[in-house]
């Protein structure tokens, strides 16, 4: 039985999902939840997923909510398959846990208000808060300078090696560089610039980008 994603698939939480599929070669089906219309917050999606968020997974009889759970829990499962995504040792495995965190508390909020004010309130035709998009973006910035200090000892993240550490950042960055013009940021930040060039550049969010702008509910590797 397919694993079945809910969500919007151009949401930042689902992709985070289906791309960690993807570079597991684990084929899904894609369950439109128009969180527009808010159908998440609809009484029959919320028994799926309590708190009214997207996404959320059913793999055989199992089911999950949280994104980066759901992405741990495939990594694990499918640790045979693709890129080791979680490391290979105790140290390993602690550093990817150390910048997911980071990703969690530290980058993605900031990155949101970002997107949040000047992309998806302003394609709604609502007027986004400048005053917190700047502030947002001068944290940002300084988050990014921490981010180049790491990327000038390490490849990725966590190591040498790609991992979920990594993964968990590539869809909110997109919207930022492709959306909200900040690909200036990473400019001065030679280490960290070639780091998003080189995770964005993935086969496997590539072919993501594709079925997502296919509009397409099957994904087979």
């Amino acid at each position: 039985m397919a694993v079945k994603v809910y969500g919007k698939p151009q949401a930042v939480c689902p992709q985070r999902v289906m791309h960690c599929l993807v570079e597991k070669g684990v084929p899904f089906e894609f369950v439109l939840v128009d969180i527009d219309a808010m159908e998440h917050k609809r009484p029959e999606y919320m028994e799926k997923h309590p708190f009214g968020q997207v996404p959320f997974i059913a793999d055989g009889d199992f089911e999950l909510f949280e994104s980066r759970a759901i992405v741990r829990y495939f990594a694990s499962k499918y640790a045979d398959r693709g890129p080791n995504l979680l490391g290979r040792t105790a140290e390993e495995r602690a550093k990817v846990e150390q910048w997911l965190d980071v990703e969690a508390i530290t980058y993605s909020p900031c990155a949101f208000s970002i997107v949040f004010n000047l992309f998806l309130l302003p394609i709604r035709g609502l007027p986004g808060n400048k005053g917190e998009a700047v502030a947002s973006m001068e944290k940002l910035d300084k988050i990014l300078e921490v981010y180049e200090k790491q990327l000038a000892r390490t490849k990725y993240l966590a190591g040498d090696e790609f991992t979920l550490a990594d993964l968990t950042h590539i869809p909110v960055t997109r919207y930022l560089v492709e959306h909200c013009g900040l690909a200036y940021l990473l400019d001065d930040k030679p280490h960290a610039k070639a780091w998003w060039e080189d995770v964005s550049s993935r086969p496997a969010w590539k072919k993501l980008m594709s079925f997502v702008a296919s509009g397409a509910s099957f994904y087979a590797p």
